[in-house]
């Protein structure tokens, strides 16, 4: 890290001491009796400081001998807080004491307290004076502090520079990359190792995410793609993920983003291993280290430039400017200048760009540009983001700069920051503001000056059996920047992801902010707190705590504090954590909290998320009234709320509110009040509930800030009987994004659904008693629908009308035995189809179900005008839709991605009718899979049947253009694919099917599966690479066509003959994986492609001879050269395999077992076994035995060293 001057937060620090030694409670409590004297001399001092503190902080940088007195003046800053929060403790216990809920925990002295207390006030303000003193000699301008200012937000988007200029700034250097990868890395053997080398700040990280994400280069890696940051510690969690994400022995592409270490035992170790992966292979690295790149590629590093100085200004330009039409002239016209000094640094054009956002005239303009002179050096930029970092408001400075404590490349959830902020009061008190609010802007504001990056929303995280949509932000620092907070905060931090060599180098007396990401975490803290005595604020442990936690008294300093506690651990107890804000027990294997916790009078955050065992929560956490949030999911033996939970009136996260039953719980009207709860609210139990007028006394409407509400039952029928009228009572608020309901057994569902306008997601369970859904009509932003287990539902739509679903993205149903047409009634949709938006859909047992939505009716009668009701005879359509002769909705499905239709009884056939040219049915479906459907014969025809509508035939239509996937299992009438050669003027069926696994499906005659008709495999698309044949006892022969290829022999059993100018249309050329199980005719498996990379043939009994494709140019000594994988068991007639010199050249896992026809290896098969990873054989084999070696055992082996 580059060696930079750290400015000193000491103003922010100074504002608190202000703000609590002017508290009301010190006044109101007389906690500071008999030191009057000095507590006035304080508050006389502050403001005399506060007005030079602005300019002192500023001239630090440039007079050495500020920084001293800064320093000394943020100690007693630091000081007077904890005093002052001992004063404000001592107040609130006082005020417990007199309601009568004080819990006494041994003697409290109030002559000792103030005796205590008054000394350490009294050295306080003697060294505030001395420090007045001498900075009245370094004669510091009055500079009052600015006023903080609620809203941070700008009035441009300018948080994220456009994607297009990224995308267009690289271009040419990512598609160099990617032809590197996909094209000339094919066919090698070992991967290829690419270094992207550069200075800090130039964009390599974007550069390889632009990769990363090319739609090339996923689809030629479509077996794994893999993304770990490095960063300086190469034993960091991130890396040592690959136990639980492994590579597999596919073709992968793996980024090792951000790489430092020099250490090539360690990487040569990790590429052994990595040497195992398919044939093309690649593995892209980032880093800042040429020598690195040069230890780690395979081909010479790509130094990555310093971006163009036009794309530079359109940056800063952005960032700068509210719009290109409201760009002052005599302010555009110092952008050349701007550019100059960003040294070709997206980065540090983004962060000059936002310092200059708030500038409004060119002398502040000019200004910034004499102080922002980056070095054309390695190093860089630094100064420039010191400069935007320097020009943040203090307060966000001391925000940022705590960030420090966590790890680079660490994933940092938004919430848990902003509540850390908070426990250590970098968030000042603003009148009728919440801090959570200001919060938020600070965080924005930061995330728009580039000081956070990679902001991401986490959607869909599910907690045990609730599965919330809408769940937390997370992001990431930049490197660089992180090395600004670090050099703010110094020795005030310590972090680390392993345990340190030696116990005093970790932690320093001055250290305030901890994070322990290794095991043992309390080993760490034992060995060092018994030489160190830091006054700590923030621990947070990132891995269990498996022993008590000794010098216990050093904690009494904590505001925040992280730990997951094992059953034997002894939890600190609250007298030793007074102070504390932020408490985080998360997945402990703790039974009950300490009665005593209530103690703890400024909780604002108590999570106990996860906490399996937890039966209770204390009786006492009514008079815990400072608590903002509290996380109770996930707690499955918990019960019951303690009683009068309504007394926390400050709540604004409540997880899971578990309704129980008698006098020692809260029943739900104690919500009435706690009407700033937002974010998921989960209420359990409901059962306990049994008169509507406590459902409505719970007040859900006027909770204005919730977004998730999930409503559950359980129990037996009887306890459930007032269900309908509780859900009635429990009206939801109108901003509502996400309802889920479970277990409720009512017949139909409250009207109040139907005006939750901003609904985005519906899960309704278990709902068995209900026929008819919530009208659905008035919720057009809803985006994903689960119905499961509804016993009775008969309809999507109902009460005679039909209704879209305009921006529906995901459709599941599953297990609706009565579902039998998706409208009550028959509708000609005109432009209108159902789902125009719908990607994924998922059905499953859905018994009566017949068949899907076909296309939409275009050109009728009644085009733009309003839907008509008409007779199924009027479209001349038979019964092939849902219901018989109703309910005949229409789809193309336009932007559907996946589909899954499993255990559907009656489902039978796709209708197919469209009347505009061209038009597709799936056009963009990616993924098939359909499983137990017994009456399914087949997938939709390549033409439509003749159906006509108002005197227009109705033209051809395409199936599948874009499938990849297909799975077919269990299909007892499934007859055929409809792969027939195309007739001319015909598209191909299935142009990029990549995968077929067809299973049980006996009277499919044309292609897979476990078919006992099918005679032979032909016409299968060229870009298939996976085939999977199972079970087809009268399969003959396989690979006897591929479409648009020429028969030159007929019958079952015939092989093509390929003449010499046939070379560039082999058979299958994609094809890698092939399965072929229990195909008993089978006695040739011939024309194997050379593209193949796994082979695995069992109990195939006549099976004689294997033999790959050839022709005129290629010759069979190149077959088998790129196999990976050989698997040949019970396979008795075999007598031999292929031979030829660069066969099995690639091959690390042989198995041959039950083949006793072959009598000997081929030559070229015994040179390879030597080096395989993985062999059996069987004793017959000469001078071959049993080896048996895991391959992910070995490569993560090393993976773990590296």
């Amino acid at each position: 890290m580059a060696e930079l001057v750290g400015s000193m937060v000491v103003g922010s620090l100074l504002s608190l001491v202000k703000e609590k030694a002017s508290s009301y409670l010190l006044d109101q409590y007389k906690v500071m009796e008999g030191m009057e004297e000095q507590h006035k001399k304080l508050k006389v001092m502050l403001p005399a400081i506060l007005e030079r503190i602005t300019d002192a902080e500023k001239q630090a940088t440039s007079r050495e001998a500020i920084r001293p007195w800064l320093q000394k003046l943020k100690v007693a800053a630091y000081e007077a807080i904890q005093v002052f929060d001992e004063f404000n403790y001592e107040a609130l216990r006082r005020q417990a004491k007199k309601e009568g809920r004080y819990i006494k925990l041994g003697m409290s002295n109030r002559i000792m307290f103030r005796y205590r207390m008054g000394n350490k006030l009294r050295k306080i303000v003697r060294d505030i004076e001395a420090l007045v003193k001498q900075m009245r000699d370094f004669r510091f301008d009055k500079q009052p502090q600015a006023q903080v200012q609620i809203n941070y937000l700008r009035e441009n988007d300018s948080t994220m520079v456009d994607p297009e200029i990224v995308g267009r700034s690289r271009d040419e250097e990512k598609q160099k990359i990617v032809r590197m990868l996909v094209k000339e890395q094919a066919n090698n053997k070992d991967p290829m190792v690419v270094p992207i080398v550069g200075m800090g700040g130039l964009g390599k990280t974007t550069l390889a995410q632009l990769i990363y994400n090319d739609p090339e280069v996923r689809k030629h890696f479509h077996q794994l793609l893999k993304w770990v940051c490095v960063s300086d510690d190469f034993d960091a969690p991130a890396l040592k993920s690959r136990r639980q994400q492994r590579l597999t022995t596919g073709k992968y592409l793996l980024v090792l983003d951000d790489v430092w270490n020099k250490d090539d035992n360690k990487w040569n170790k990790l590429n052994a291993c990595l040497k195992h992966g398919d044939v093309g292979s690649a593995i892209l690295t980032t880093t800042r280290d040429k020598e690195i790149a040069q230890l780690m590629g395979t081909v010479e590093e790509h130094g990555i430039a310093r971006l163009d100085n036009k794309f530079i200004k359109e940056i800063i330009e952005a960032k700068a400017f509210i719009s290109q039409e409201r760009k002052p002239a005599d302010l555009a016209g110092l952008v050349d200048d701007v550019v100059e000094r960003c040294a070709g640094s997206p980065l540090a054009a983004k962060a000059l760009g936002s310092v200059l956002h708030g500038k409004t005239n060119t002398e502040e303009w000019k200004a910034v540009l004499s102080k922002s002179i980056a070095h054309n050096k390695d190093d860089k930029i630094l100064p420039i983001l010191k400069l935007s970092y320097d020009d943040l408001p203090s307060h966000m400075k001391q925000c940022f700069a705590f960030c420090a404590v966590f790890p680079k490349d660490h994933e940092i959830n938004v919430e848990m920051l902003i509540q850390l902020w908070m426990a250590n009061d970098f968030i000042l008190e603003q009148k009728d503001v919440r801090h959570e609010t200001i919060g938020k802007q600070i965080f924005s504001e930061l995330v728009s000056r580039s000081f956070f990056q990679d902001v991401q929303q986490v959607i869909g995280e599910r907690y045990d059996s609730v599965y919330w949509y809408f769940s937390t932000s997370t992001c990431k620092i930049h490197d660089l920047m992180h090395d600004v907070a670090l050099s703010v905060m110094g020795k005030e931090v310590a972090t680390t992801t392993e345990k340190p060599k030696q116990s005093d180098e970790f932690l320093q007396n001055t250290c305030r902010h901890i994070l322990l990401s290794c095991e043992k975490p309390e080993a760490v803290l034992n060995d060092s707190l018994n030489i160190r005595s830091p006054a700590m604020q923030t621990l947070l442990c990132g891995h269990p705590i498996e022993s008590s936690l000794q010098h216990l008294a050093k904690y009494s300093s904590l505001r925040a504090l992280e730990l997951c506690l094992h059953k034997n651990t002894i939890l600190l107890k609250p007298k030793q954590l007074h102070l504390l804000r932020y408490l985080d027990i998360s997945f402990s294997d703790i039974v009950a909290l300490p009665e005593d916790i209530s103690i703890l009078y400024n909780l604002q955050t108590l999570n106990v998320a996860h906490c399996d065992e937890l039966g209770r929560l204390p009786k006492g956490i009514k008079y815990m009234t400072a608590l903002r949030h509290l996380y109770t999911h996930g707690c499955e033996e918990l019960k019951r709320m303690p009683p009068e939970v309504g007394h926390l009136t400050s709540l604004q996260t409540l997880t899971n509110f578990v309704v129980g039953t008698g006098p020692d719980c809260s029943s739900i009207a104690e919500l009435q009040h706690l009407n700033n709860l937002g974010g998921p609210l989960l209420l359990s139990q409901l059962e306990n509930v049994t008169k509507a007028a406590d459902a409505k006394q719970a007040n859900l409407g006027n909770k204005k800030e919730l977004r998730e509400l999930s409503l559950t039952w359980t129990g037996s029928e009887e306890e459930k009987q007032h269900c309908h009228k509780v859900l009635e009572g429990l009206e939801a608020p109108p901003g509502l994004e996400a309802l889920r309901i479970e277990h409720y057994q009512g017949t139909s569902f409250p009207t109040w659904m139907g005006t939750l306008t901003k609904m985005v997601e519906l899960h309704l369970f278990d709902c068995n008693k209900s026929n008819k859904l919530p009208p659905l009509g008035s919720v057009p932003a809803l985006q994903v629908l689960r119905l499961e287990r509804l016993k009775n539902l008969e309809s999507l739509c109902s009460g005679g009308t039909f209704f879209h679903f305009p921006n529906l993205k995901e459709l599941t149903l599953d297990e609706l035995p009565e579902f039998d047409r998706w409208c009550e009634v028959n509708w000609v949709q005109g432009e209108q189809i159902m789902f125009p938006q719908l990607e994924k859909l998922f059905i499953t047992n859905c018994g009566k179900i017949t068949a899907l939505p076909g296309p939409a009716l275009l050109g009728g009668p009644e085009l733009g005008a309003a839907p008509k009701v008409l007779k199924s005879e009027d479209l001349e359509l038979g019964t092939t839709l849902c219901g018989g002769d109703y309910g005949k909705a229409r789809s193309s499905f336009p932007a559907l991605k996946v589909l899954k239709l499993c255990r559907l009884d009656n489902f039978q056939s796709w209708e197919a009718t469209e009347a505009d040219q061209g038009n597709t049915i799936f056009p963009n479906l990616e993924e098939l899979s359909i499983e137990k459907c017994p009456e399914l014969a087949a997938l939709p025809s390549a033409t439509s049947q003749g159906v006509s509508f108002d005197h227009s035939d109705v033209t051809a239509w395409l199936a599948f253009p874009n499938l990849k996937r297909l799975r077919l299992f269990y299909l007892d009438s499934f007859k055929s694919l409809g792969m027939t050669e195309a007739t001319h003027g015909e598209q191909q069926r299935f142009p990029d099917l990549e995968t077929v696994c067809v299973y049980k499906c006996p009277k499919l005659t044309t292609l897979l599966g476990d078919c006992e008709s099918l005679v032979e495999v032909f016409n299968v698309p060229a870009s298939l690479k996976t085939m999977d044949l199972r079970g087809c006892p009268k399969l003959k022969s396989i690979f006897g066509e591929q479409q648009d290829e020429p028969t030159f022999n007929q019958g079952p059993s015939a092989v093509p003959k390929l003449s010499s100018s046939a070379h560039d249309h082999l058979l299958l050329p994609c094809l890698e994986y092939l399965r072929i199980y229990r195909c008993e005719s089978l006695s040739e498996v011939l024309n194997l492609p050379p593209s193949l990379r796994n082979i695995d043939i069992c109990e195939c009994g006549k099976l004689q001879l294997l033999s790959g494709q050839l022709d005129g140019l290629r010759k069979l000594d190149i077959w088998f050269s790129t196999l990976e994988r050989l698997r040949l068991r019970e396979c008795k007639s075999l007598a031999s395999l292929p031979d030829g010199p660069q066969a099995y050249s690639s091959l690390r896992d042989l198995f041959i077992k039950s083949c006793p026809g072959i009598q000997s290896l081929p030559s070229s098969l015994k040179k390879r076994l030597d080096d395989l990873i993985y062999k059996y054989l069987d004793a017959r084999h000469e001078g071959t035995h049993q080896t048996h070696l895991s391959f992910h055992h070995q490569m993560h082996k090393s993976a773990h060293a590296f």
